[in-house]
C-alpha cells in the first residue's frame, strides 16, 4: 500500500510545472509528510492526556490542523468534498495563510528545541511549487491514507523514504551530498559502537542518515523505557545549513521513530571553535562533510588551521567537539592523506597527536554516485596520539556504480578484520615511527598487493612469436612425414 502511494505522489508530482526533479519531489512531499505526521502526532497526545486526565493544548489553530484545511472528514470518514478547498483557492490558501502561519508559529526562532520552532524554521526558507491546486489536491489526498501511528509503519514508511532519498542523490546534482551509502554508514556505526547514555554528533547531517543508522543499532539491544527515552531526548545531535537537506533530515528521523530531532538549522562552520566547551562535546561523531567549496575569509578564522577546504574545516571542528575518549568515524577525500599544502600537513599532524588514527578504510571509486572522488574513511579515538594505524583496501571485485551500488556483503571482511586489525592481502598496520614527520604523509600503499607482471618490449614480443612459428612449422612438418 505504502509504496504505491509514494509512487502515485511521485506520478502526480510528475505531472505538474512546478515541479522538475526529484529534489523537488522530496522537498514538496517532505512539508506534505511532515504536516501529515503532526496530526497523527497530535491525535497520540490529545490520547495520551486524555487516559492520564490532562488538558492537551493543540499545536495548530484548528484552521491549520491537517483534518481542517486538508483532507476534511464526514461523519463516515471519507473527504468531505464540501469542504475540501482544491484549484486556486487551495492554491491561495497554502501559499497565503498556511505557509505564512507555520513560518510564525513560534515567536523565538532560536528555540529549535521545541517542536513549534522546528515547524516555524523548517517553513521559513521552504515554499510550495506547486502551481496547480487540483494536482495538490491529489497528493494531499494521497498521503492523507498514509498512517503514521504504529511502529510497523513507521518503519516500512522509513524505508520508502529512505528510497526516495537515494533516487535524489542519484539524480546527479551533488548526488554524494545528500546520500551517504547506506552499507557504508551501518560499519561505520559498528566499528564506533555507540552506547545507550552516550551522545552521537553530525555537524553535516544531511538527510540524516548517520543519525538514523545510529538509532536502528542501538535500538536493537534490550532496552528499557528510561533507554528509550534516553535515545529519544538526549542521544542525538546534529546540524544542517541547507534549508532542503533539513527537512529532510527531520522528516527522515521522525520516520525512523525520533519524534523530535535534535537538529538545528545552522551553519557549522560559522562557531568558532575555540569557544566549544565540555558541555557542547559528544561522545561519538559520525560524518560525511561536503568537499570542496569556497569558504569566505572570516569563515577561516573561526579556526586555527585555515584553508578553503571545507572539509578540512569540518574535520577540525569534529576533533574539537569530541570527547577526550571520544569517537570519530568521517568520509573525507583521499587526497587528504598525501596533499603536500601547509593546511594538509598542519591538518594530519593535528589528528596524529592529539588523536589516535587506528584505522583508514580506502573506498574504491565510484562508491558515491554522482560524486566523482575516490574517499577513505578516518577512524580516531580523541585523548592519546596515534601509535599504529591499520589499513584497509576495500575491493568489492566489481566496477561500483548505480546499476552495482556498495551493499552490506562487502563490508563484511572489513568489521570483522577490524576487531583484532588482522593483516591480509587487503590490510596491514603502519607505525607512527614509519611516517615522515615533516609530511605526515599517510598515503595507501598496500604492501601485500601482488606485483602485475611489467610490460615486455615489443621486440621481445615479436623474437617469441618468430620462435613459436619456428616451433610450430619443426612440429608440423614431422607429422608430415609420419604420414
Amino acid at each position: 500500500m505504502f509504496e504505491t502511494t509514494f509512487k502515485n505522489i511521485d506520478d502526480r508530482l510528475h505531472k505538474d510545472a512546478g515541479c522538475s526533479s526529484e529534489l523537488d519531489y522530496v522537498e514538496q512531499s517532505s512539508w506534505i509528510l511532515f504536516l501529515k505526521y503532526l496530526s497523527e502526532l497530535e491525535k497520540d497526545k490529545a490520547d495520551e492526556a486524555l487516559l492520564k486526565g490532562r488538558e492537551y493544548k493543540q499545536i495548530l489553530a484548528t484552521e491549520y490542523e491537517w483534518d481542517t484545511w486538508a483532507c476534511p472528514k464526514n461523519g463516515d470518514g471519507t473527504l468531505d468534498h464540501n469542504k475540501a478547498m482544491t484549484g486556486d483557492d487551495l492554491i491561495d490558501f497554502v501559499n497565503q495563510q498556511l505557509f505564512p502561519y507555520l513560518k510564525k508559529l513560534s515567536a523565538d526562532h532560536d528555540d529549535q528545541r521545541t517542536i513549534q520552532g522546528k515547524i516555524s524554521i523548517i517553513f521559513a526558507e521552504l515554499r510550495n511549487k506547486l502551481q496547480s491546486g487540483y494536482t495538490l489536491r491529489d497528493v494531499l489526498n494521497e498521503v492523507d491514507m498514509l498512517k503514521f501511528r504504529s511502529n510497523i509503519d513507521k518503519h516500512e514508511m522509513s524505508h520508502l523514504y529512505e528510497t526516495k532519498i537515494k533516487n535524489m542523490g542519484n539524480a546527479g546534482r551533488n548526488g554524494g551530498e545528500y546520500y551517504t551509502p547506506r552499507p557504508l554508514i551501518r560499519a561505520m556505526v559498528q566499528v564506533t559502537n555507540p552506547q545507550v547514555g552516550e551522545t552521537v554528533y553530525d555537524g553535516a547531517v544531511g538527510s540524516a542518515g548517520f543519525l538514523c543508522e545510529a538509532f536502528e543499532f542501538m535500538k536493537a539491544k534490550e532496552l528499557t523505557a528510561k533507554d528509550l527515552e534516553t535515545l529519544q531526548l538526549k542521544t542525538f545531535y546534529g546540524k544542517e545549513l541547507k534549508s532542503l537537506a533539513y527537512i529532510i533530515g527531520t522528516m527522515n528521523m521522525i520516520l525512523h521513530g525520533i519524534e523530535s530531532p535534535n537538529l538545528l538549522h545552522a551553519n557549522t562552520l560559522a562557531e568558532n571553535i575555540n569557544d566549544i566547551q565540555e558541555k557542547d562535546r559528544y561522545d561519538v561523531v559520525l560524518a560525511n562533510p561536503p568537499f570542496g567549496g569556497k569558504i569566505r575569509a572570516e569563515i577561516q578564522q573561526n579556526f586555527p588551521i585555515k584553508t578553503g577546504e571545507t572539509a578540512y574545516l569540518f574535520l577540525q571542528h569534529f576533533i574539537k567537539t569530541l570527547r577526550a575518549g571520544g569517537r570519530g568515524a568521517v568520509v573525507i577525500k583521499n587526497t587528504f592523506l598525501s596533499n603536500t599544502d601547509n593546511a594538509s600537513i598542519s591538518l594530519r599532524k593535528l589528528l596524529l597527536e592529539s588523536c589516535n588514527l587506528h584505522t583508514i578504510l580506502d573506498m574504491p571509486g565510484g562508491t558515491f554516485i554522482g560524486a566523482g572522488v575516490k574517499t577513505v574513511v578516518l577512524f580516531f579515538d580523541k585523548g592519546e596520539p596515534t601509535k599504529d594505524i591499520w589499513y584497509y583496501q576495500l575491493d568489492p571485485g566489481r566496477n561500483m556504480g548505480k546499476t552495482n551500488p556498495l551493499n552490506d556483503k562487502d563490508m563484511a571482511d572489513f568489521i570483522n578484520l577490524q576487531k583484532t586489525k588482522t593483516g591480509s592481502d587487503k590490510s596491514w598496520t603502519v607505525s607512527i615511527d614509519d611516517i615522515s614527520q615533516g609530511t605526515f604523509d599517510l598515503s595507501v600503499n598496500n604492501p601485500n598487493k601482488k606485483e602485475e607482471a611489467a610490460l615486455r618490449q615489443p621486440q621481445a614480443i615479436l623474437d617469441e612469436i618468430k620462435a613459436l612459428d619456428k616451433e610450430s612449422t619443426e612440429i608440423l612438418n614431422s607429422i608430415l612425414e609420419l604420414i
